[in-house]
Formats: structure tokens, sequence, C-alpha cells
């Protein structure tokens, strides 16, 4: 908390470059000064200068291993990154939450006065803000207007986020200006699902939210979703000359909702052959015993998620002992197969009946450049969005020119793994 000017003066004189270069890599410190300085101003100019104000940044994520796992209470592996969702916000003493973000022309409201899901608001901003407001509540905890202004460079619909980053940022800063900062990262990870699922219309796990809402490098066992299990460790690529790059193939992910839906039922009917409510509940050798009663009662395309689930449940822990212990060539094998396994069994590469097959084209050009030197994958809810690669240093720039040619400008990115969860920034 604090008054802009004096924060702006403060990040101007140096101050806070170390933190900057803890979010985000020392590379990076500069330009993100600039990016705050800027983000400040544009706060000040909507609302007023003379608030004292909170500055909040969550991390978007990427998944390493575990993909379409959560929903059925399974266990995944992610990764928070140095991209993220900046806001600038103050209290307003009000129940009317209003936010204006970079690049958008109308802002989001949301009287909070009522905490009821509206059929109205499913897909939109606002629903989501609700949403959180509610999960606080429901949590025991309070929720209160405020003003913000946000931008973010977790990119909508490209795989990497951007609704978890943005509901985590709403909980972040509801946390720091109502709750004195009680809720863990942990909770405020399932407030935000709580939020994407009933407020937002959107049947995913909570995979996303944590990542973003923890950070760093972590596993999640769901077997009890009110009480995830999470556990963090270090992968630092760096000891193995190796880079995370993400290609954003340019097809938008954000109107595939019935799509996600799609492999979270599947899954789920699989699962009642057994009488049980999700696959994890389900024995694995029982599963693959039955297969044929699997296909009967519910067809293949769901007796193959289920297989999926399976495989991506052994491999979780598998990949995270390979990390641990540093046995890198695991480490690629792993990943490799993951990726195979969500493309070949819970076929999430693209839409069904689409013409277009982006994904697809990413992920032959990378097994292309990268067999027996990297690995690759899509990554998230797929169909659409952004794929990732582990990239030899010596390669990264071919491999950025090969895609970027493909799928346009600046289409891959090198990221950094990124230590911090959301977080209100400490600029006291």
């Amino acid at each position: 908390m604090g008054n802009a000017a004096s924060i702006i003066e403060k990040i101007d004189k140096s101050a806070f470059d170390a933190v900057f270069g803890r979010l985000y890599g020392p590379e990076y410190a500069e330009a993100q000064k600039k990016r705050y300085v800027s983000a400040i101003r544009s706060f000040c100019a909507s609302f007023g200068d003379d608030r004292d104000i909170g500055v909040f940044s969550v991390p978007g994520r990427v998944e390493l291993c575990g993909n379409h796992t959560d929903h059925n209470n399974g266990l995944v592996m992610a990764a928070s990154v140095n991209l993220d969702t900046l806001a600038v916000a103050a209290a307003n003493g009000s129940r009317v939450i209003e936010i204006r973000s970079e690049g958008y022309d109308e802002p989001v409201m949301a009287d909070i006065s009522s905490l009821e899901a509206t059929p109205g608001e499913f897909g939109l901003s606002a629903g989501m803000v609700r949403g959180v407001a509610a999960g606080l509540n429901d949590f025991g905890g309070g929720a209160g207007g405020f003003d913000a202004y946000i931008t973010s460079d977790v990119t909508q619909g490209s795989g990497l986020s951007s609704s978890a980053s943005f509901e985590i940022t709403i909980g972040v800063i509801m946390n720091h200006f109502f709750n004195a900062g009680r809720f863990s990262p942990v909770e405020l990870g399932r407030i935000g699902q709580y939020a994407e699922n009933v407020f937002f219309g959107k049947p995913s796990g909570m995979q996303d939210q944590l990542a973003c809402s923890v950070g760093g490098v972590i596993t999640i066992d769901l077997a009890d979703p009110g009480s995830p299990v999470v556990s963090g460790m270090d992968f630092d690529l760096d000891r193995f000359r190796l880079r995370m790059v993400v290609t954003d193939t340019k097809g938008s992910h954000a109107d595939l909702t019935e799509e996600y839906a799609a492999v979270r039922s599947d899954m789920e009917s699989a699962a009642e052959v057994f009488g049980k409510a999700v696959l994890n509940d389900v024995d694995p050798e029982l599963f693959f015993s039955r297969v044929s009663d699997v296909r009967k009662a519910v067809g293949d395309r769901a007796a193959l998620r289920a297989i999926h689930f399976f495989e991506e449940n052994r491999r979780v822990p598998a990949l995270a002992s390979a990390i641990r212990e540093g046995r890198i060539e695991d480490v690629l094998r792993l990943i490799i197969e993951s990726g195979h396994s969500s493309f070949e069994f819970n076929q999430n590469a693209y839409p069904e009946g689409a013409a277009n097959r982006e994904i697809p084209v990413a992920l032959a050009l990378s097994q292309r450049l990268l067999a027996g030197r990297g690995a690759w994958r899509l990554q998230g809810g797929g169909f659409a969005g952004t794929i990732q690669a582990y990239v030899p240093v010596e390669l990264v720039d071919e491999y950025c020119d090969m895609q970027n040619s493909v799928f346009g400008r600046d289409a891959s990115r090198v990221m950094t793994i990124r230590k911090a969860g959301g977080m209100a920034i400490p600029f006291e």
C-alpha cells in the first residue's frame, strides 16, 4: 500500500529492481519497471491520483504433466511462468467493483451486494468477479468494493490460464484489502475454481488456479479436492542447458467450453460403469480388465480418454521423481509421452470436425527439430492455443524462427519458471 507518486518515484530510483528480477528474470527488470509505472499512471487517470493503492501480480502457468486429470481428482504437475496479470487497485468503500483493463473500452462492473450466480454472467469477467466474492464469503471471509486497472501478458485464449490468473488476481486483491491476507494460496485456488465452475460456467478442474496461486513447480494430488495436497520442487533448466519455449499457434480456445466439458463428461461416464463419480476412484487394474465393458457402455472415445487418465496419473509421480533426481533423459521422455497420450488418447489436439490443425502442425515441426535432443507437448485444455517445448540452448533461435515462420512473428517465446505465485507487491 502507498501513494501512487511515492511508489513511482521509488520504482524510478531502482528501489525494487531485485523484486522485478526475482519475478520476471533480471533481463526483464527494466521493461517491467516501465510496465508498472505505466499501469499505476493508468489507474490514476481512471480513478484519481489521491488514493492509497496496492499493486498485485499473479502469474500464468504451464502444465508439465497431468493433462485433463484434475477434474477427475487425479494427479497434476504444473509451473508458474514469468508472464502475469498485473493489477493496481484501491478499496472504494462500497459494494461495487470496477475494473478497467488495457485494450478494453468497457469496464467490468460487479455489484456484489448480490452473491448469486446468474446465467447472464456466464462466460463473462463479471461472473468470475462475483464468483470470487461469493467464494470468499462462503469460506467465512469478507468481500468489498474496489477500483482496479489491470494489464496482462497472459494472453486470453492462449492456453496459459488467463482466466485462472484473472480469478486469482481478484482473490489476492480481496484477500489483501478485506481479509488481512488470511486465505492461503491453496484456499484462493479452490475459490477461483468455484468461481469458474459455478459463476463463469466452465467445468474446469483446479490445476490452473492452484498453479497460478501457489507458484513455482508443483505437483497436485486432488484425490480429496476439498484438501488438495500440493508439493513443490525445483526444476533448474539452466543446469541442463535447456530453455522452455511456448508457441502460440494463434488458434484461440476461448470458445471451446463444450469441447472441454466433453472430456470431463467422457471420463466421468467411464467411471460410472464402475459405480464411481470420477476415474480416480476406479482401480486401474479393474478398469483395464473391463475395457470391453466400458466400450460397450459409453463408447471408444470415453474408453480412450479414461486410458489417458490412468496413464497420466502414473506419469506424474514418475516425472516428479525424475526431476528431483536430475534424470533429464527420463524427464524429456515422460514429457513427450504425456503429449502423445493427450494427442492420441485424450484427443484434444484439435476440435472435432475443425478444418484447422494448428496444434498438430506445431508439434510435428517440434518433433522434426528436437527428436533426440529435447521435448514437446500440447498443454492445458488443448484443442487450440499453445504448445510447450524444451529446447537446447544452441537450438533456441532456430526453433523460434521455425515456429514464427509458420505462426507469425513472436509466436514463440522463451519463458522462465517463476517461483512466486499470486502476491501483493511489497512496495513499502
